[in-house]
């Protein structure tokens, strides 16, 4: 189940009457936001998406600029182009955020052909990803925080006011200000959102090769993929895997595959 738990292992939130002067005891944190998967049901059966949680970004983006510069590599960092050309510098990035302090990983994996989908999405791919979206944030807020979303850039229907509704359905439901806002921009220029999709792309695609959807494989995701199982101590994600750092959810409906 998706657990709801902040970072200081209270259940609930205790934000009470704190106000904006008592700025001291209130926590920022930024959230960059990334999706794996075809919204088209017909693409692809899985979809995820995913968040990373931090305190200071500086810390992890600084880390891999640096070692862009020294390896003089500029290329985007994305699961699908994974290649002997890049591997080993998306191998470093996993390394980095697992020597990073105060970084969190959230992600939701949905089977778009199961009957949860049906039930509680209308079979709409959009409001799955906002309602997905919304859980995320919410299994990441923790008492007294104040979460500022970044997300993928995603071309949407004119009627999909992404951005709105989390940032005012997360607000409500909190009943304070949890959510600052919500803004989506190409990932290309960010490279914490470039983590978030190594991460997601991994967990999909074993999912993929758990189920006999990817058959023989691409050398390099494969490789990719063993290489953060071994780093998180799990065999596979089909039962989804939790710790202090990671919160991986997988739809029931995904595991009756292998039933």
């Amino acid at each position: 189940m998706f657990f709801r738990k902040n970072n200081r292992g209270n259940n609930t939130d205790q934000t009470g009457e704190i106000k904006l002067k008592d700025y001291e005891k209130i926590w920022t944190k930024f959230c960059f936001l990334d999706e794996s998967g075809d919204l088209n049901p017909k693409a692809a059966p899985f979809f995820t998406v995913g968040l990373i949680k931090c305190s200071q970004p500086y810390y992890l983006y600084s880390k891999l600029n640096y070692e862009r510069n020294k390896r003089n590599f500029h290329d985007e960092m994305k699961f699908n182009k994974l290649s002997k050309n890049n591997i080993d510098f998306e191998k470093f990035a996993i390394d980095a955020f697992m020597a990073t302090h105060s970084v969190w990983v959230y992600s939701y994996t949905i089977d778009k052909e199961g009957g949860y989908f049906q039930r509680e999405f209308d079979g709409n791919p959009w409001n799955a990803y906002e309602c997905i979206s919304i859980r995320l944030a919410e299994s990441a807020l923790s008492a007294n925080e104040i979460l500022m979303l970044l997300a993928d850039h995603i071309t949407t229907p004119k009627d999909v006011c992404y951005e709105v509704n989390v940032k005012n359905k997360i607000n409500k439901k909190a009943n304070r200000l949890a959510m600052a806002g919500v803004c989506r921009f190409d990932s290309k220029g960010n490279d914490l959102i470039q983590v978030v999709d190594l991460f997601i792309g991994a967990i999909n695609y074993d999912l993929k090769m758990a189920t006999g959807i990817v058959a023989k494989g691409d050398k390099y995701k494969k490789e990719f993929v063993y290489y953060v199982k071994e780093k998180l101590g799990v065999v596979d994600f089909t039962n989804g895997f939790r710790d202090k750092k990671f919160n991986i959810f997988v739809d029931q409906d995904l595991k009756r595959r292998l039933s």
